[in-house]
């Protein structure tokens, strides 16, 4: 049996440029890697593919995104061998972490591996591509931006390490849905990437903070109000900058005190919000 933890992101910076041909849209994000993360167990079969979960409510069919990445796989090296996968889910469903990217990253790692493939991390993320436009970056993790409609990588300098603290509330946000009502003409603050680059350069912390943006708020809180008073409540108790994280509805919060992080989350769960977590960036795993 192989295990592996599956790391959730987050997206410092998010920005839509324009609607693509293929339906996709283009965009241009600083994403980084934290510790919440999922537990990914493998372990041979001698054929098939099969996916067991932990909690209720998850496919284990060709709809879950681990199963697909097995499969493709398969496909793609025309092995006959099987594999039992077992998903321990810590990163909360349709949150904007990307659980489901992570879990299928950790499976074609994985699978790399146990199955003896010695395909290189560029070979897996061709394959990861055609699963979903999160899980390129979930092989690599780290800081790094995302182009095109998420699969295009290039590395930046990693983001100085610090704590990060999440709050979701208990809405699910489709994001076929945030894409499909987002308006060019409704964003008055767009991310400058070529800035928050600088801040990363400097080893800013601070100044990366104050760089965050995402433009896809313009939708999601329109409808989920809740989502702009998580952030408020994290401003409050001494976060360095709040920020939705991906279409939503997980905000999260920056700070580079533990102590601090521990009071935010605190406070969060005095104000009921359901699911409160606190991580710490993930540098690049090999």
């Amino acid at each position: 049996m192989l295990k592996l933890n599956a790391y959730a992101k987050i997206n410092l910076a998010l920005d839509v440029l324009f609607k693509r041909p293929d339906g996709y849209h283009e965009v241009a994000m600083v994403m980084q890697s934290i510790s919440l993360a999922d537990s990914v167990s493998l372990t041979r079969r001698r054929v098939g593919i099969k996916v067991s979960v932990d909690i209720a409510g998850l496919p284990v069919d060709s709809e879950n995104l681990a199963y697909r990445a097995a499969a493709l796989l398969k496909q793609h090296t025309q092995i006959r061998q099987g594999v039992h996968i077992h998903l321990e889910k810590k990163i909360p469903l349709a949150a904007g972490l990307a659980g489901g990217s992570a879990d299928a990253a950790a499976v074609l790692k994985g699978l790399n591996q146990l199955w003896g493939l010695n395909l290189s991390l560029d070979e897996l993320s061709k394959l990861a591509a055609r699963i979903g436009s999160d899980v390129p970056f979930c092989l690599y993790n780290g800081t790094m931006l995302a182009t095109g409609r998420g699969e295009q990588l290039a590395d930046l300098p990693p983001l100085p390490h610090c704590y990060v603290v999440l709050g979701k509330p208990s809405i699910h946000v489709s994001t076929a849905w945030v894409y499909g009502q987002y308006k060019t003409s409704q964003i008055e603050v767009r991310p400058d990437i070529a800035a928050m680059r600088a801040c990363l350069d400097e080893k800013s912390l601070a100044g990366v903070a104050g760089q965050l943006a995402n433009v896809l708020e313009s939708v999601t809180i329109q409808v989920y109000p809740e989502i702009a008073g998580i952030k408020e409540v994290m401003i409050k108790y001494g976060a360095l900058a709040s920020l939705m994280s991906g279409s939503g509805p997980t905000v999260f919060g920056l700070t580079d005190c533990p102590d601090k992080a521990g009071w935010i989350a605190d406070q969060l769960k005095l104000q009921g919000i359901p699911q409160v977590f606190v991580a710490e960036t993930v540098a690049k795993v090999e």
